[in-house]
């Protein structure tokens, strides 16, 4: 049937489709199960012939692992397929054959062969199943055929044990099941499977007659194949379901019936709902239990309320798929729309129920009646019609909730009417104006009072304006009698626009309160969520979520969750929560365990005080959220449900997100401190070794020497460098132990006053040898103040920045030494004429074991040098940075020191 025009494909056929796209650009491979009902009835052969014909039109295929049985045909059918040979695993004393992954994974087949998708691999696996196996060869990228029997199938075991006797400990999750692309059933009679049995096409001689005796008689059989029926059926129209979706088609399609119950607040429902399940059972189709919410269910009593969501409780407890749907006010239309939407092919629905009082007569004038409107409409669809036994009794929560009584609206209404009787006199005594005016004036009274406080109140204020107008405006005047034809006729249409008017009106407020509350609860979820964005960790997060649960809930709230030894604490609570009972833990426990809710309101220990809903993230429990509400009447309806799942969902993404970040940082400084190790160890073994060498070297040639045949000269020159290679060995070591004292923070200067000269001439001398191949100036101001420093800290600066000077600008070129004060410091700058540090590596070069690129050609070093300068200055309070010697030639590093108090500051 062609879509109409006002049907639009769902936005989750979309998104399907655009996960098929992706995943046939190389995204995970595509599954298909060959489904049998027993062993034996030929999905491994079907599999293998399958794999055969892809391989003749071209498709890489490789038998990954397939169990032949010691069947002869089976086996000749492998014959032409490449087969990768298997992991062998010793256990317990026997040799056991698994399939080898890792082989597989490096082969990357384009089609992989992998037989019994339920079979349990060997101790010391990587995965204890197969499935698992297959997922990860999935994701990369290669596809997979397997097969599967009906017994392996988690939510069919206990069924299949019940039929057979049998307990099957494999299974496969359901959800691993249908992530399958493509599902084919190998169907074979009971009969012909029996007979391939006693032929010893399926088991061994010996074992024939305990399995015909036991697994497979042919009840059993019987049974297992309508399962495996039943399973491929519900698969064929899933996609069916997604077919009519992705292309709009405006439903039902008269294949697989299903059943859809229609419930609200009236007293049957519980009744339809128990009705539902006795006719999905006998014709054993799927059923859904649905609610329409309109403007109106706001202003419902808290009783009404409840009443539905007793209804959608015992539906999901009876195994039912529950919807709740929302109208602005056509109910059946809506109805309608999800029906056809869901391919329904049944409609049940309660009969409306007896206007036994003038208050349901009243409202039946304003309300439809979803039963009669459905059997009018609903051609497409079977509608059954269930009456309650007896007459139900009649509850507050199943009035009319529009009548029920408002004294400050009829106070209003009586106002209201008063002050338009005064404004209509003066009308009324001026004859231009026609006589409609006056009842505008009541119609405008009406509205106000409708839109403040509803239908009651409005058909109040209608009656007494009726009454009102013939009293004072028609005559004979100051009586309720009416002489005038045409009175008759203006009172009466006054009174039905008065009737519409204020039924309007009260609808209008109805929609104002559905859409102030929705944006409530938009509002607090958007708060909500801008509070946990901008936590920090995760104890910020869950306070958020507690707090935000009891204030919008009205509720107690708290959130537990498993400590080191895997007992649930509570964590989190608002208002503060003593100890729980041992019902409320036991609830708290099982909705931890079984990732389910338990507690009040639900299937599970209903009467605990508290409910408990799962804290997960993915099919991972993080702990639970447990609320206690201050009305103990007070259950879970629809929309309480659907905001705490919300808060759920934010709290536990959020939690997620705080836990990945501490992860994450704590991966990074795991790096960092990986890198620096192997930084360091690397410095160590170069520039530790190659002055020890030269010493090494230098120390033995002296030693060799014992004929005297080095002169005097010589045997200097070799001392001098052995002492300037100690010397340099000494200022590592030194640096060593000054990046372990900064990094503990166990450096602390002994500040004095001293020259700044004093400290250049000692570095100098230190390194003569160093700065023999340069020029260097020296330019200190004789008027410098002196320093307040530690003369040695400061000179182990001054001398790892010299001699990273003289280690990069070239031989014969001017290293220069120039300090000035400035506000208190000095300004002590040294620059070379080398090459410069490029200026995005100027702030980088004072990192540890950072050294600018710069080929192949660059001096050797360890990155401590300038790092050990910036911590030592900054000890001491001071700054260094780098940046372009004059002319922008060359690198200059300026350390910014104290100076000394001078007498002068010292009296001020």
């Amino acid at each position: 049937m062609a879509s109409t025009a006002d049907e639009r494909p769902a936005p989750e056929a979309f998104l399907e489709e655009a996960r098929t796209e992706a995943r046939q650009r190389g995204g995970p491979g595509r599954l298909k199960v060959f489904l049998g009902a027993a062993p034996g009835v030929g999905k491994t052969f079907a599999m293998i012939g399958e794999a055969r014909a892809r391989q003749r039109a071209g498709v890489d295929v490789v038998v990954a692992l397939v169990e032949t049985h010691g069947r002869a045909e089976t086996a000749g059918l492998l014959g032409t397929l490449e087969q990768l040979p298997r992991r062998m695993v010793e256990y317990r004393g026997q040799t056991l054959s698994e399939l080898d992954l890792d082989a597989l994974l490096a082969r990357r087949p384009q089609l992989a062969l992998i037989d019994e998708f339920a079979h349990t691999n060997a101790p010391g696996s990587r995965h204890p199943k197969r499935w698992q196996d297959v997922l990860e060869v999935l994701d990369a990228g290669i596809d997979v055929t397997t097969t599967l029997n009906i017994q392996h199938i988690e939510s069919l075991n206990d069924i299949v044990a019940r039929i057979t006797g049998v307990k099957v400990a494999e299974t496969v999750p359901d959800q691993v099941l249908q992530r399958a692309d493509d599902i084919e059933l190998i169907d074979l009679p009971p009969e012909e499977l029996i007979k391939r049995l006693k032929e010893g096409k399926v088991y061994v001689p010996h074992q024939v007659g305990r399995a015909l005796d036991n697994f497979f008689s042919r009840g059993n059989l019987t049974a297992l194949r309508e399962l495996a029926l039943r399973t491929a059926a519900s698969r064929v129209d899933a996609e069916m379901l997604a077919y009519m979706q992705a292309n709009a088609v405006r439903g039902p399609w008269p294949t697989e019936e299903r059943l859809l119950v229609c419930v609200n607040e009236a007293p049957v429902a519980k009744a339809l709902v128990r009705a539902g399940k006795r006719m999905a059972e006998r014709a054993r189709i799927p059923w859904i239990v649905a609610t329409v919410l309109t403007p109106r269910h706001e202003a419902m009593p808290a009783g009404a309320r409840a009443a539905t969501m007793d209804a959608l409780r015992l539906a999901e407890t009876l195994g039912a798929e529950t919807a709740t749907l929302h109208a602005e006010s056509d109910v059946v239309a809506e109805l309608l729309h999800y029906a056809r939407a869901r391919n329904v092919s049944r409609v049940v629905v309660g009969r409306a129920r007896s206007r036994a009082s003038w208050r349901d007569r009243l409202v039946f004038l304003f309300r439809e009646h979803v039963a009669d409107r459905l059997l009018d409409e609903a051609t497409d669809f079977e509608v059954t019609v269930v009456t309650a036994h007896g007459r139900p009794a009649r509850r507050g929560a199943g009035r009319a909730h529009l009548l029920e009584p408002d004294w400050r609206g009829y106070a209003l209404a009586v106002a209201a009417i008063a002050v338009a009787s005064l404004a209509a006199w003066p009308i009324a005594m001026w004859d231009a104006i026609p006589g409609g005016a006056i009842s505008a004036i009541y119609l405008t009274a009406v509205l106000v009072v409708g839109a403040r406080h509803g239908l009651a109140a409005s058909l109040v204020a209608t009656a007494l304006g009726s009454m009102a107008y013939n009293f004072f405006y028609t005559e004979p005047y100051y009586t309720l009698a009416v002489s005038n034809p045409e009175d008759i006729v203006s009172i009466l249409v006054f009174l039905v626009g008065a009737v519409f008017t204020g039924t309007l009106a009260g609808r209008l407020k109805a929609q104002v309160e559905t859409v102030r509350a929705a944006q409530r609860r938009t509002e607090t979820l958007y708060d909500f969520a801008r509070k946990i964005a901008a936590a920090g960790n995760s104890d910020d997060v869950l306070w958020a979520g507690a707090y935000h649960i009891a204030a919008t809930l009205d509720c107690q709230s708290l959130i537990l969750m498993p400590d080191a030894a895997g007992t649930l604490e509570q964590v989190q609570g608002h208002p503060t929560i003593e100890e729980l009972d041992a019902g409320a833990e036991g609830a708290a426990r099982w909705a931890f365990e079984k990732n389910e809710p338990a507690g009040s309101g639900t299937a599970t220990l209903p009467m605990s005080e508290w409910l408990f809903v799962p804290l997960a993230a993915g099919e991972r429990a993080l702990g639970v959220i447990g609320v206690r509400f201050r009305d103990r009447s007070r259950g879970l309806d629809p929309e309480t449900r659907r905001l705490l799942l919300a808060v759920e969902d934010q709290v536990a993404v959020a939690i997620e997100r705080a836990r990945l970040a501490e992860e994450l940082a704590d991966a990074r400084v795991s790096a960092e401190s990986e890198r620096l190790r192997g930084a360091l160890l690397n410095s160590v073994s170069h520039d530790l070794r190659t002055p020890l060498a030269t010493v090494i070297g230098t120390v033995s040639t002296l030693a060799e020497d014992e004929a005297g045949t080095l002169n005097a000269a010589d045997r200097r020159e070799l001392v001098l460098t052995a002492l300037d290679e100690a010397r340099r060995l000494d200022r590592y070591v030194q640096n060593l132990l000054d990046m372990t004292r900064l990094g503990h923070g166990a450096l602390s200067p002994k500040r004095a006053p001293v020259e700044l000269g004093e400290i250049v001439g000692r570095v100098r001398s230190d390194l003569a040898r160093i700065l023999a191949g340069h020029r260097v100036e020296v330019a200190i101001p004789r008027d410098l103040p002196m320093l307040d420093v530690d003369p040695v800290l400061i000179g182990q600066a001054l001398t790892n920045v010299l001699e990273n000077a003289a280690k990069y600008a070239p031989p014969g070129t001017t290293i220069s030494l120039s300090a000035r004060a400035e506000g208190g410091e000095a300004e002590v700058t040294v620059a070379d004429e080398g090459p410069g540090i490029p200026e995005g590596e100027r702030e980088r070069v004072f990192d540890l074991f950072h050294r600018v690129t710069q080929g192949d050609a660059r001096p050797a070093g360890t990155g401590l040098g300038l790092a050990i300068v910036r911590g030592l200055v900054e000890a001491h309070g001071g700054r260094v940075k780098a940046q372009a010697g004059a002319g922008g030639r060359g690198a200059a590093i300026t350390l910014r020191l104290p100076l000394a108090a001078t007498p002068l500051d010292d009296g001020a």
